[in-house]
């Protein structure tokens, strides 16, 4: 499906285009073609590559979907892959932004994003002095709104960190705390995936052999590459403190239950006094001490009641009970 389709000349807007008058803007000087598409046909791809000259290979990867986050070069034109990750609910929704830059065109290609990149479009065309750089600022713009992104999915995570951890010391450590966590983990990894291999990519868009097209823009790519230089820190920082908050929590569910085995340990013991004095006297042996003193009944209770209470004496002092 066609999102948009506009013409830009020396960083103004001319006109939205229909893409059959495509050609007749980009051989213009000083002219680009910005083209959005969102889960596009195999037709109409084959249309835009047909238009721009799209190298078939990445047509074919930006058609399928699915790639790890990339650069490629082809010729004086750039690939990349740029995976989108959106908070859906407590989920994470993840889909991909394969975007086509040329001297004259840019070709963004939008996969399973459910929020687009119009907001891009329009600061972009609010700053026509950095517009007129061309298609290498719209890809700078497209791949710093991909990154900014990450962000609020970090934030998110990280506030649901502490809340598991503030139920963790508040002596709520139970299994769907460890299932929490895991999940957690589990969403960290998948920002991890997207965040790691694209801080890799855009690091062959400033310093040593820069493609040409990003040439003039260097400073604004190495600002990406610093984002993502942190928000890879920031992952790394917070997976270790799910580590740790998963340890802890098995660690106090261990003393819970250390707790638990001590009292039932001291209870065990408690009851187990009198039973030892009643089972001696309830053997039934003539010859036994005390068997035929009338006080001996009152005294076997008292005897028993006596060693009761310092056991348990004994327990509390010891925190068992």
């Amino acid at each position: 499906m066609l999102v948009n389709c506009v013409a830009y000349q020396k960083g103004v807007k001319l006109a939205d285009i229909p893409l059959s008058e495509i050609s007749d803007y980009v051989i213009r000087p000083e002219c680009f073609v910005w083209v959005a598409v969102l889960d596009p046909e195999p037709d109409e791809l084959r249309v835009l590559q047909e238009e721009f000259g799209l190298h078939e290979l990445a047509v074919e990867d930006a058609s399928h979907g699915h790639q790890r986050p990339k650069i490629d070069e082809y010729g004086k034109s750039l690939f990349v892959v740029l995976p989108v990750v959106e908070m859906k609910g407590t989920e994470l929704q993840t889909g991909e932004l394969a975007v086509f830059a040329g001297d004259n065109y840019v070709l963004s290609v939008r996969h399973h994003a459910e929020h687009g990149f119009a907001d891009v479009r329009h600061r972009a065309e609010q700053d026509p002095e950095l517009l007129r750089y061309g298609s290498a600022y719209v890809l700078y713009a497209l791949m710093d709104a991909v990154v900014d992104r990450y962000f609020p999915v970090i934030d998110a995570l990280s506030a649901e960190i502490e809340e598991i951890e503030k139920g963790i010391f508040a002596e709520q450590t139970t299994r769907a705390s460890i299932e929490a966590l895991y999940g957690l983990k589990q969403r960290l990894m998948i920002v991890k995936h997207a965040a790691g291999p694209l801080l890799e990519a855009t690091g062959k868009l400033h310093g040593g052999r820069v493609p040409q097209l990003c040439v003039a823009l260097q400073d604004y790519f190495r600002d990406i590459h610093d984002h993502l230089t942190r928000l890879n820190q920031t992952i790394d920082n917070l997976r270790d403190l799910v580590t740790t908050a998963t340890s802890v929590n098995l660690a106090l569910i261990t003393l819970q239950e250390n707790e638990v085995t001590k009292r039932l340990a001291a209870y065990a013991a408690l009851v187990a006094v009198p039973t030892m004095v009643a089972g001696v006297y309830g053997m039934n042996f003539e010859n036994m001490p005390e068997l035929g003193w009338r006080f001996g009944y009152p005294l076997s209770l008292a005897l028993m009641v006596l060693i009761d209470l310092y056991l348990f004496y004994r327990f509390r002092k010891a925190k068992w009970l």
